[in-house]
């Protein structure tokens, strides 16, 4: 039980809101709009980054009314291990910096990247429907958020790789002399070789977890970490040099770990690798979304808390698949959090789970 005592302090439509009595399945039911993704996305911001919606701060603040400032927010959990709280991590906003998040964990004062040291937090989303034909980027924004599960320092190294590509996009714009360009190429390749160890190591491991998991009724994924340059931190760096001119006249670097991407592939009953995702059926993609998510959930449970966030995803299973997703989280070590409009699907896990119904921001334990 990772997460107890989850507060809500005027985010979204939730003006106060309480969770105490959590479980290991945990499920939210009510009509849509009702504030159940929000309590979701809440949790989600216990981790780095900026949630399952990747909102500005600003919108997650309750307003009265629309012309209203944004009111400061706040979110807490206990962390629960063995039984014991062993921390206390909040995130919160202030009146006089509406735009910048803070955190603080066991009441000290933290960086949004040390959540990341205390436990692991995944979710799935209807707006992840589309991963597979969206953009690189997006593919990468995914493999980051997993890779927390094995290294939790990698926030930071994304942060320092992201930091030194702007900072070597200003130099190469100014033509700066050449130490200058020596010297934060350095640094970006340094971050951007610890940024691809960990990507490519995540990837191997999720092969494995998956290819461990029966081929049905979910679809089984093959995944390959398909690097946007050398990984390496010497051949990094000198690639990045000898390509200046080039990045110069395109207003960015061209080769490096932010070109990295995930290829996904269908695997077929043989076990041979099949057609890419995107031109898989939407169905395929979402078996397959689901079957990488369980797979993760494997890895993030592994030596630590894990909180596995699934919105709406029971309504659109058939019963076959939502039984066996009900039958591997429950197998599994990580606490489930899921939504949906009514508590029918969840008939299988209602018994053991903890529920609450959901009503214009308003918690209700049932």
């Amino acid at each position: 039980m990772p997460l107890a005592r989850i507060t809500l302090q005027d985010f979204r439509n939730h003006a106060h809101s309480e969770l105490v009595e959590t479980a290991h399945f945990n499920l939210l039911v009510g009509a849509n709009g009702a504030g159940k993704t929000n309590v979701l996305e809440a949790i989600s911001l216990l981790a780095p980054g900026r949630g399952l919606r990747r909102a500005q701060l600003t919108e997650l603040a309750r307003r009265e009314r629309p012309d209203e400032p944004p009111s400061p927010f706040a979110i807490g959990a206990s962390l629960v291990e063995q039984g014991q709280v062993s921390a206390r991590l909040g995130t919160y906003t202030r009146p006089e910096q509406p735009g910048r998040r803070l955190v603080r964990i066991n009441g000290a004062e933290a960086s949004a990247a040390a959540l990341s040291e205390w436990h692991a937090v995944s979710w799935l989303t209807p707006a992840m429907d589309g991963l597979f034909t969206d953009s690189a980027g997006a593919r990468r924004r995914f493999v980051d958020r997993m890779a927390l599960a094995i290294e939790p320092a990698h926030a930071r190294a994304v942060s320092q790789l992201e930091g030194a590509l702007r900072e070597r996009n200003r130099l190469l714009e100014d033509n700066r002399e050449p130490r200058w360009l020596d010297a934060i190429e350095a640094q970006l390749a340094e971050a951007g070789a610890r940024v691809a160890e960990t990507r490519a190591l995540l990837v191997k491991l999720l092969g494995e977890e998956l290819s461990a998991l029966p081929p049905e009724p979910f679809a089984r994924p093959i995944l390959t970490y398909c690097a946007g340059g050398p990984t390496g931190p010497e051949e990094l760096a000198a690639t990045l040099a000898r390509e200046r001119a080039r990045d110069r006249a395109a207003g960015r670097a061209l080769t490096g770990p932010h070109r990295d991407e995930l290829e996904v592939v269908m695997m077929r009953p043989d076990g041979s690798p099949g057609q890419l995702a995107a031109a898989c059926s939407t169905g395929e993609q979402k078996a397959m979304l689901i079957a990488i998510t369980l797979a993760h959930g494997i890895l993030a449970a592994s030596g630590r808390p894990s909180v596995l966030l699934l919105d709406e995803v029971a309504a659109h299973l058939d019963p076959v698949r939502r039984a066996e997703l009900f039958r591997r989280l429950a197998a599994g070590r990580a606490q489930v959090w899921m939504t949906g409009t009514e508590l029918a699907p969840f008939s299988e896990i209602a018994s053991e789970a903890a529920v609450w119904r959901v009503a214009n921001g308003a918690l209700e334990p049932l």
